[in-house]
């Protein structure tokens, strides 16, 4: 039976409807819509990291006392999900595991332990410590503040000589994948040790393990980290400390190889930057010029030579004119 079609009918058809099932995606309309909705919901959510919300807790002694708008938080929320996208992984997951330091995005490095273990392609990661050797101590100094004035100190820290390998099997081929050497004399000699608070410093074979992992899956699997560094190489490169509402603060003197910072975008001149005054007008009879309408208010040495220049040439046209005989001129009347 033909089904009579009526005004409402057609109206309704022409109409497009959303795909609320288009797949995540920052390449298509319909795949980024679902991605800001879901990163909509999820960052006004207070189970996600800090970095992640849409607001922030302004605390005293301890307790909440207020929230402030955290711009950057919807769209952290954006890149999280568009790297578990990328994966093909739980977007709570990515979230907890992935920490930003310093605009540095980091995993921790028991997600990197993780995913090593659950990706099929290895047996599980095991890892090879060699005996604690002789103690040594060593001396660092540390920025802090007293009185409101920045000192310098001097600490000592001891530790053990001691090294760890991490190796895998692969499962395709059967070869044994290893780490490079982790020692502690690595770690002193590339300052890791002589950092405030550094955990090289109190449980340095759970970092000899940390840091031989993260170097196995740089290796031998950085599709699975998508080229991120572990949360405590970051760390060790730049002194980072956590500032109290889930982020890490970093002291300006301590970074290393730090990328320039973009410029500051130029405003686009307006009116308020220039001075009325009266109009450009050359006097045939007595060759008098009056200013330019606009002046600005604050002039480059290269706008000033171009005021300069148009000035110039206006003073000789009214000597020109100044020295024609005024029944040369054309009538306009």
């Amino acid at each position: 039976m033909t089904e009579v079609q009526t005004l409402e009918n057609l109206k309704t058809s022409a109409v497009a409807k959303p795909n609320d099932d288009a797949p995540m995606s920052l390449m298509t309309g319909a795949g980024f819509r679902q991605l800001q909705r879901v990163a909509t919901a999820l960052s006004s959510s207070t189970m996600v990291p800090v970095q992640y919300r849409a607001f922030t807790e302004v605390k005293e002694f301890g307790k909440v006392t207020g929230y402030l708008d955290n711009p950057a938080g919807l769209p952290n929320c954006v890149v999280a999900l568009n790297m578990a996208v990328r994966m093909n992984a739980d977007p709570l997951m990515i979230m907890q595991n992935l920490h930003v330091i310093e605009g540095r995005p980091s995993w921790s490095s028991q997600f990197i332990i993780a995913m090593l273990n659950s990706s099929g392609k290895f047996s599980p990661l095991r890892f090879e410590l060699s005996a604690p050797g002789e103690e040594e101590t060593i001396e660092y100094t540390v920025n802090v503040w007293k009185g409101g004035n920045k000192t310098v100190e001097k600490r000592t820290a001891t530790f053990r000589h001691q090294s760890c390998v991490a190796w895998v099997i692969e499962k395709e081929t059967g070869d044994r994948l290893q780490s490079p050497t982790v020692t502690m004399t690595m770690a002193r000699d590339e300052g890791w040790i002589g950092k405030n608070g550094s955990k090289w410093q109190t449980m340095q074979e759970v970092m000899l393990q940390y840091r031989t992992a993260s170097l196995l899956g740089r290796f031998y699997a950085p599709e699975l980290l998508m080229g991120l560094q572990s949360r405590e190489e970051v760390e060790d490169f730049i002194e980072a400390t956590p500032d109290g509402s889930g982020s890490f603060a970093v002291d300006i003197n301590d970074l290393r190889n730090r990328e320039p910072q973009a410029p500051a975008v130029q405003p686009e001149t307006t009116d308020a930057e220039f001075e009325e005054q009266p109009e450009t007008v050359i006097n045939t009879e007595t060759g008098e010029v009056s200013e330019p309408k606009k002046t600005r208010k604050t002039s480059s040495p290269k706008e000033e030579r171009v005021e300069e220049l148009q000035k110039e040439i206006a003073e000789n046209l009214a000597e020109d004119v100044k020295e024609a005989k005024t029944d040369d001129l054309p009538n306009f009347d």
